[in-house]
């Protein structure tokens, strides 16, 4: 099983949710870019810049860290995605409403699951027993 250590994890958040509260309090999105691409880019190609910074500074071997379930958090990478981006374009828009939602909506729920519960994965569990009895239902 493919896992990352939960402090590369937790960089990862606290880096939407810096970045969250300068956007909301500046009302500009391009500091938005910085998770966006970082995260953009670590699910296009594997690379993801800020963990590869900040996997510098961990004190022992990564696999001594509790680590994080692999395809969870791709799963979490694409929700992320996905708000940073409309947060983006609206802002591009000037639909300050949609950019002010999407914003809080991202950093909400990465200040969530710094703090101990994970959204995105509830609803990725929700969404595979809703699979999972959907097609146990057809086979009866």
């Amino acid at each position: 099983m493919k896992t990352i250590p939960k402090p590369l994890v937790m960089a990862n958040q606290w880096t939407i949710v810096l970045s969250v509260i300068v956007s909301l309090i500046t009302q500009s999105a391009w500091i938005l870019l910085i998770p966006l691409i970082a995260n953009l880019a670590s699910l296009l190609t594997g690379f993801h810049p800020i963990l590869v910074i900040v996997k510098r500074f961990l004190s022992k071997p990564t696999n001594e860290y509790i680590q994080e379930d692999y395809a969870q958090l791709r799963f979490n990478q694409w929700l992320a995605v996905g708000f940073l981006f409309v947060a983006s374009v609206s802002s591009l828009l000037n639909w300050t409403v949609l950019f002010n939602l999407a914003t809080f909506m991202v950093g909400l729920a990465a200040l969530i699951a710094i703090l101990g519960f994970c959204i995105g994965c509830f609803v990725r569990f929700q969404y595979q027993q809703w699979n999972y009895r959907r097609k146990n239902s057809a086979m009866r």
